[in-house]
């Protein structure tokens, strides 16, 4: 079952792949929120002008993302943690998560270095720990997008050390999510819109 429980126009535009049952998870116990990741895809266009857009802060194709998201209620969210020894308050530090709704948190990862991938895997072992995530999404692009990168003239913009989907899989296999439930999507050249 897995990722055929997303729908097939999807998965002919994105890859997708998943650790322990992610999908059949948010398909199931939180239709809500499976069903606005879907929407969001099915809308999401990897435009020409927001690859050749200046870098620098938030990407346009981070902020599309996240834009769909709140529009359903996505929040960006941080989590106040503190355990207590001999009655003395010690704060367990979490990063923020770009987009979070009832148990569910998204990250999207376009074009930042690929230590971040670390900071949200260990983010979403350490909320899924605590019973405060259910599952983690990760939208990054599939590294079959630098030769893309590369006719734009913009390769230079999007090393081989940034993220992408060659750098996560085996973040992701070393098992530096634990026992988080991971669904990661790729965008690559089939999401490419030459004319936007």
């Amino acid at each position: 079952m897995g990722v055929d429980l997303i729908p097939a126009g999807l998965r002919s535009r994105f890859q997708f792949a998943e650790r322990d049952h992610a999908s059949a998870i948010l398909a199931k116990d939180f239709a809500s929120e499976f069903r606005d990741i879907c929407d969001c895809l099915s809308v999401f266009s990897l435009k020409r002008s927001a690859i050749l857009a200046p870098g620098g802060g938030k990407s346009p194709i981070s902020k599309e993302i996240d834009a769909f998201l709140r529009e359903r209620g996505w929040r960006e969210t941080s989590f106040a943690i503190e355990i207590r020894v001999d009655g003395q308050p010690i704060p367990i530090p979490t990063h923020k998560i770009d987009d979070f709704k009832d148990r569910v948190g998204v990250e999207v990862e376009w074009n930042n270095k690929t230590e971040f991938y670390y900071r949200d895997l260990n983010n979403f072992r350490l909320l899924r720990d605590l019973r405060v995530l259910s599952v983690g999404v990760i939208i990054t692009r599939l590294s079959e997008l630098q030769s893309l990168f590369n006719e734009l003239g913009k390769g230079k913009s999007y090393g081989s050390s940034t993220t992408h989907w060659d750098k996560l899989i085996p973040k992701v296999d070393g098992g530096a999510a634990g026992g988080c439930p991971l669904l990661l999507v790729g965008m690559g050249r089939a999401c490419y819109d030459p004319n936007s």
